[in-house]
């Protein structure tokens, strides 16, 4: 087994194509797929499924991507501290977001990243599929490092977590629905109401639809908004109801924020990355920078590792 094997195999594994692996390689593709053929050979399994519409990674090959995505990172951890001495960091970081994150200044982030290190090449890209997708993009190699929006303890023991913030949730009502003078209500007056979420997979869509279910409510979703914004909108425009952060609504002329009495809601927002993955220098950095930039507001708290940074 030789390094350019494995280098060549999470190539194909991130593009899921032969073709886009090769361009993103800079060779022919005829040298990736015999560079894939002879790993094959070597290991004694199929890693691929090939066909003329996918290439899907096949148990061994699933099995196969960390252990890779490892050896890659150690190599890369060696070349840090050569560039440390030398030319300055280099490499990439590729980051998994959250559509409509808007508790920290990523712009600003990016730049101030970009700023300091100009031969990492920092890459974003948001996940449609919320939390859900950062999870799968991170134990697949698509991303090093993501943000996850969940319940606190709702992190899966395969990966690493910073607790940056906690988000109190309230009932958003209109301001002229029959609730919206109350001061609580209680989870089983909401089961006749039509309701404003998230897109099945968002942490906060499976924290809520865990508690109503809990409670033995169905619920009934009419809008799956595509960011907490998106979700205000509607619920200004009285479409429905919705869960949502308190800072959210709290200066929406046209709605009220209801506490639920009986089941507090709250989501936590972390960073995540992979445990088998050693995380770069770049990754590092970005990392330490993340909490400079990040946007606390009124009604929400610093997570517990920022916390205890702080003291």
């Amino acid at each position: 087994m030789e390094l350019r094997q494995l280098e060549y195999f999470v190539a194909v594994a991130h593009e899921r194509s032969f073709t886009l692996a090769a361009r993103r390689l800079h060779v022919v593709q005829s040298a990736v797929s015999a560079a894939i053929a002879s790993l094959e050979k070597d290991m004694k399994v199929t890693l691929f499924e090939r066909s003329a519409q996918r290439v899907v990674l096949t148990e061994a090959g699933t099995a196969l991507l960390p252990e890779a995505l490892a050896v890659m990172d150690a190599v890369q951890g060696a070349r840090d501290v050569v560039d440390e001495l030398g030319a300055g960091m280099r490499g990439s970081v590729r980051v998994g977001l959250l559509p409509g994150l808007g508790l920290i200044d990523l712009p600003a982030a990016a730049g101030e990243f970009r700023r300091r290190y100009q031969n990492v090449e920092l890459q974003l890209r948001v996940e449609a599929e919320g939390s859900a997708g950062v999870i799968f993009g991170l134990r697949n190699g698509d991303i090093e490092v993501g943000f996850l929006g969940v319940g606190a303890g709702s992190v899966p023991r395969d990966l690493s977590s910073w607790e940056l913030l906690r988000v109190p949730q309230v009932l958003a009502v209109p301001v002229d629905h029959r609730l919206a003078r109350r001061r609580s209500v209680h989870l089983t007056e909401l089961a006749d109401e039509a309701f404003v979420d998230f897109p099945p997979g968002f942490g906060t869509r499976v924290l809520i639809d865990q508690k109503f279910e809990a409670a033995g409510i169905e619920r009934r979703v009419v809008v799956e908004a595509l960011g907490i914004e998106n979700g205000v909108q509607f619920v200004r425009h009285g479409v429905g109801l919705a869960i949502l952060p308190a800072y959210a609504v709290l200066a929406e002329e046209r709605i009220r924020a209801v506490p639920i009495a009986d089941q507090p809601f709250q989501w936590s927002l972390y960073m995540a990355t992979l445990k088998k993955r050693k995380p770069s220098a770049a990754l590092r950095a970005l990392l330490g920078l993340v909490g400079k930039h990040l946007q606390q507001p009124a009604g929400t708290t610093l997570g517990a590792d920022l916390l205890d940074q702080q003291n």
